[in-house]
């Protein structure tokens, strides 16, 4: 990600990030809660540790050391992600030897670990003895959805930053990269992470499916008997439970833009309502169409 998407996409962590560097206070320890650009925030301080041609505090982006982090290909920067669905103690205690020595390219080492929360209770606490006396300079980045899954004792040890995300910015940068207005504000609004409305922005079933479910929202909110055929042609296009999810998604979206009427309101509630039904096992199709007729009833 280039520095000034980074800026505007979280700009006030950015501007303290910026002062943190130019007065060289780095801490050894971070943990960033919220999933909107806080690999790339990680990824781009851990670039201006190393960087041989640095703009001010921030890193090139161009240089070999920028180029092999970006690629997670640099000796000194490890990225730590979860394996099936889990960072255990032995993968953590890797780190630990790799701890205490000095880096390869250099005196410093970074080192980020994505989704912390994943860390086995055993992982965590081996972690905790090295936030508290880090045995050379030693810089960590824990990343998380959830500050409040994270080990009580590791959050009081790190300084905190939130990662909100900035819907406005990420719309507009997605039309920057050519996305139709409509699309990139919906994308905007629907994407839980950078990452995903990245993968998503040219995926052809994505917008399939958001054509399909804005003809479903229009037949719901005019009232007509269609919307039930609508159901089946959604269903036919949604095979497993991550793309029925993306449906619920993108259809409360779609009604919620609608919360202004009462008919708009009775639909966004028997969505609810349909979503719980899911959830608890009921198929996609009869919880979507005993939202139809609850809606229908009701309106």
């Amino acid at each position: 990600m280039k520095i000034d998407e980074l800026r505007n996409l979280q700009p006030q962590v950015f501007e303290r990030f910026e002062s943190i560097l130019a007065q060289n206070k780095l801490n050894h320890a971070y943990l960033f809660t919220g999933n909107f650009a806080s690999f790339d925030m990680a990824q781009t301080i851990a670039k201006s540790r190393f960087c041989q041609d640095k703009k001010g505090v921030w890193p090139c982006g161009e240089c070999r050391a920028c180029r092999l982090i970006a690629e997670e290909d640099f000796s000194d920067v490890i990225v730590v992600r979860p394996q099936n669905q889990i960072i255990k103690t032995e993968r953590v205690r890797e780190l630990l030897k790799n701890f205490s020595q000095s880096g390869v390219e250099g005196n410093e080492q970074v080192f980020i670990i994505c989704e912390a929360e994943k860390m086995h209770i055993n992982a965590a606490n081996s972690l905790l003895k090295v936030i508290e006396e880090p045995q050379s300079e030693v810089y960590i980045f824990l990343l998380t959805s959830d500050e409040n899954l994270i080990l009580p004792t590791i959050k009081s040890r790190t300084q905190v930053f939130h990662f909100p995300k900035n819907e406005s910015d990420l719309s507009s940068m997605l039309e920057n990269a050519g996305m139709l207005k409509d699309q990139a504000s919906l994308l905007a609004a629907f994407s839980q992470t950078l990452e995903e409305a990245e993968s998503l922005q040219s995926s052809q079933f994505f917008f399939d499916l958001v054509g399909l479910s804005q003809r479903f929202v229009e037949l719901c909110l005019s009232r007509n008997d269609m919307a039930f055929l609508q159901v089946a042609k959604l269903t036919s296009l949604l095979d497993d439970k991550k793309k029925q999810d993306q449906a619920f998604r993108i259809l409360e979206i779609l009604f919620y833009q609608q919360i202004q009427t009462a008919l708009g309101r009775t639909c966004l509630d028997g969505l609810f309502h349909a979503r719980k039904m899911w959830q608890a096992n009921v198929s996609f199709q009869n919880a979507l169409e005993y939202m139809v007729l609850q809606s229908i009833e009701r309106g």
